[in-house]
């Protein structure tokens, strides 16, 4: 953990990479990353050592959360850029950004339900492997929809060049 500097004016409101990692939970390493996609930002000292400003907690623990949920970390830096640069995010700010994600997690959670509902007697491929395939998908007609577990799919979602 880094130490504060006592050359170095201390300011409250500002977290070192050690302190933020520590009251986060994220490696240093991964806050470095995050600090390299533009999705957080810290200043430099006259030692060159990093400093962040304490709201910075609160950026991290919605990257956090937001990849938790399978957001995309472009995703997430584009929502990021929305909030103010000049004041703490507000509830009203973080529910803005949560709203606009809101159908994206809800297309992801059916099709979550499907494969949860579908994994043990088919996976969706229209491979025709299984004997139940010939039941739902006689003579491959799902081929027709495109490459890929067609029946658990959920548009939108799917992978590219899918």
């Amino acid at each position: 953990m880094e130490a504060p500097n006592p050359a170095v004016p201390w300011d409250r409101d500002e977290l070192t990479v050690g302190d933020l990692a520590a009251r986060s939970g994220v490696a240093v390493s991964a806050l470095h990353f995050y600090e390299r996609k533009g999705l957080i930002t810290s200043r430099r000292t006259s030692g060159n050592q990093r400093r962040y400003r304490r709201e910075t907690l609160r950026r991290v623990a919605f990257i956090r959360v937001s990849q938790r949920v399978g957001i995309p970390l472009a995703d997430i830096g584009a929502a990021l850029d929305t909030l103010p640069g000049d004041r703490t995010p507000t509830a009203k700010d973080w529910r803005r950004i949560s709203q606009a994600w809101h159908d994206d997690l809800d297309a992801r959670i059916e099709q979550l339900s499907r494969l949860r509902d579908h994994l043990t007697d088919c996976i969706g491929c229209g491979c025709l492997s299984l004997r139940r395939c010939a039941l739902t998908n006689p003579h491959d007609e799902l081929a027709e929809a495109g490459p890929g577990p067609r029946t658990l799919l959920v548009e939108g979602l799917e992978p590219d060049g899918a």
